[in-house]
């Protein structure tokens, strides 16, 4: 049976989790998995998270099924934190995801099924996930410009070039915020300038909502999702809650469906459904259920959004410490933009073979591309991190 089969290309985030995991040298340095560090390299389990799974444990009196839907209030609750009531929710359908890569699974293959062999235009780059989702539902992966690898901003003007000559059968795949891999993000006014292309061309917008409030704060960082659903006719939203909530291994995320009117919402909402009745069956609960508890009662809300202050805050020390170790160092300001950047990543610009080097003789890991996670920098070695990333560079 198997022998028609050929090895499959793994993922090089897991290869590397893998390599750094067998690595025995002491005060070795992981950069490269995108998941919230604490000041002791601990991914900790959030405070309202812990209280909230205590509610429910101590109130559950079934584990019986959601339905292929899922967690309804979980997603409205979503819904109001990511669109904050700029859209008419009489046109807005949701299901839960695994995850926010089990969002845009569903959401991919809706496009695919509406448009077959359809043109998808993805940042260049982007996150590696978003190619094989997008192949995998029959779509054809294109690229727009966004990053300037001289400046290590966003390109814009190359960007818009590119948008401005979409048509309407075409998908644009938009980062909701904290742009991954780069960590260059739109400001409010090129957002402005990316919907008015899109109204101009028809061409269909997908947004992934990763990292929503790991920015600039929920508030701010919405800004760019609430543009595009309240302005154009028609949209979809991948939400995930892995990061703002630390609910990595719980899988919870939200498909968001924007249509015109109700009666295309129902149509959305049929061919969701039936994608993961094929696929998953149903989606899992746990995690959905405690983000669920937390939006909606009052005083976990808040305590969630103070953890989620602190780890936003921390992210954004971390960047400014190393790039003012950094410029220390070596008298130049070609790492500044590790400031300006904002969320979890930023992307160095380092040759692979100094990240090879830097992995093999200094034992820091980052993803071959040179993204690396801010969160993961050991705030009391920067100095040493800053160090090396030079000498490497050397």
């Amino acid at each position: 049976m198997f022998e028609t089969l050929k090895k499959a290309t793994l993922d090089k985030i897991f290869v590397l989790m893998a390599e750094y995991a067998a690595d025995p040298r002491d005060g070795k340095i992981d950069l490269g998995v995108g998941v919230y560090k604490d000041p002791g390299n601990n991914t900790p389990i959030m405070s309202a998270v812990k209280k909230a799974e205590q509610r429910i444990l101590d109130t559950a009196k079934t584990k019986t099924y959601k339905g292929v839907v899922g967690n309804k209030e979980f997603s409205s609750a979503i819904v109001d934190l990511a669109l904050g009531g700029v859209v008419d929710k009489s046109r807005i359908r949701t299901v839960n995801g695994a995850g926010g890569t089990g969002a845009l699974m569903i959401l991919l293959q809706v496009l695919g099924r509406a448009r077959p062999g359809g043109r998808i235009f993805i940042s260049e780059p982007t996150w590696p996930n978003h190619i094989p989702l997008a192949e995998n539902a029959g779509l054809e992966v294109n690229y727009y410009p966004y990053f300037n690898t001289t400046t290590r901003g966003v390109d814009f003007d190359a960007m818009l070039k590119v948008l401005d000559d979409l048509t309407s059968d075409d998908i644009v795949l938009l980062h909701g915020c904290c742009h991954n891999p780069t960590g260059a993000n739109l400001t409010n006014a090129q957002w402005d300038k990316v919907v008015e292309s899109l109204k101009r061309t028809g061409a269909f917008p997908l947004v992934d909502l990763a990292y929503l409030g790991f920015g600039d704060g929920l508030e701010a960082d919405a800004y760019g999702v609430r543009k595009v659903a309240s302005s154009l006719p028609e949209s979809l939203i991948a939400f995930s809650a892995s990061k703002n909530f630390g609910l990595y291994r719980e899988r919870a995320g939200v498909a968001i469906a924007i249509a015109k009117d109700s009666e295309t919402a129902d149509v959305v909402s049929s061919q969701m459904q039936n994608i993961i009745r094929g696929t998953i069956s149903q989606t899992p609960d746990h995690g959905a259920e405690v983000v669920r508890v937390i939006l909606e009662d009052k005083e976990l809300r808040a305590e969630w959004e103070a953890e989620l202050t602190e780890m936003r805050e921390r992210m954004k020390r971390l960047r400014v410490k190393l790039a003012d170790a950094i410029r220390q160092r070596s008298n130049s300001k070609d790492f500044d933009f590790i400031a300006e950047h904002s969320g979890m990543f930023s992307l160095l610009g380092l040759p692979e073979d100094v990240v090879t080097k830097l992995k093999l003789d200094d034992a820091i890991y980052m993803i071959n591309d040179s993204r690396i996670n801010v969160a993961g920098i050991p705030e009391d070695r920067v100095g040493e991190l800053a160090d090396k990333l030079l000498a490497a560079v050397r």
